[in-house]
């Protein structure tokens, strides 16, 4: 009999540890706000363990015909919990993998993600002055804030180079370039829009 009560108390504890909880798990394009059915999802637990942190995966699926699903189940009220979802092919922009989850009963994941354009840059000094001219350019998709995947570059002289062509998120882009010569500046932008699998060809003659 003892027995029983002691197995209905711990019984008891874990479930008052427990709570229902609820995340809504959404995907959209970036760019245009479209979502992405079909992307799989899953839902990690994670604690403490006495050597490492341990996770325990409570829950997965695919996204509905409108990229979003819901997951609700009591879940241990003491642990976090991260959500992923998978990215759909030829991805080169996504927000974080993993959203993590406190304590929130309701918890709403939103994750974005944008396929890659390829872009050629081309800078050409076409009217050079000598060594003391200088150009500072930089590019950066509009929507998304503080993209670091290009930082800007300054070279000086009569300077000209095709760089490489590179991955990049698809969407709308803007082009900036600082010009330098003769003790005079002048500012110079251009806006530019590249699809999805686009090889793009970005030229900046100063």
């Amino acid at each position: 009999m003892k027995k029983l009560i002691l197995l209905l108390i711990i019984s008891f504890l874990l479930t008052s540890c427990k709570k229902e909880r609820t995340f809504h798990i959404t995907a959209k394009n970036a760019v245009t706000g479209t979502p992405y059915p079909g992307l799989t999802y899953e839902i990690q637990r994670s604690w403490s363990g006495a050597f490492e942190n341990k996770y325990k995966s409570v829950g997965s699926g695919v996204l509905d015909a409108n990229g979003e699903a819901y997951f609700t189940k009591r879940l241990n009220e003491n642990s976090s919990y991260s959500i992923s979802v998978a990215p759909p092919p030829n991805t080169c922009y996504m927000t974080d993998s993993d959203l993590h989850a406190g304590g929130e009963t309701n918890f709403k994941a939103e994750f974005e993600f944008a396929e890659c354009a390829y872009l050629t840059i081309s800078v050409n000094n076409i009217n050079c002055q000598g060594l003391s001219d200088n150009i500072i350019f930089d590019m950066q998709p509009i929507y998304i804030e503080g993209y670091n995947n290009i930082i800007p570059r300054e070279e000086m002289g009569c300077y000209s180079n095709t760089f490489i062509e590179s991955s990049v998120p698809f969407g709308q882009w803007e082009a900036t370039w600082e010009v330098t010569r003769n003790n005079s500046t002048t500012y110079h932008d251009t806006i530019f829009f590249m699809t999805i699998n686009e090889h793009y060809l970005l030229t900046i003659n100063y």
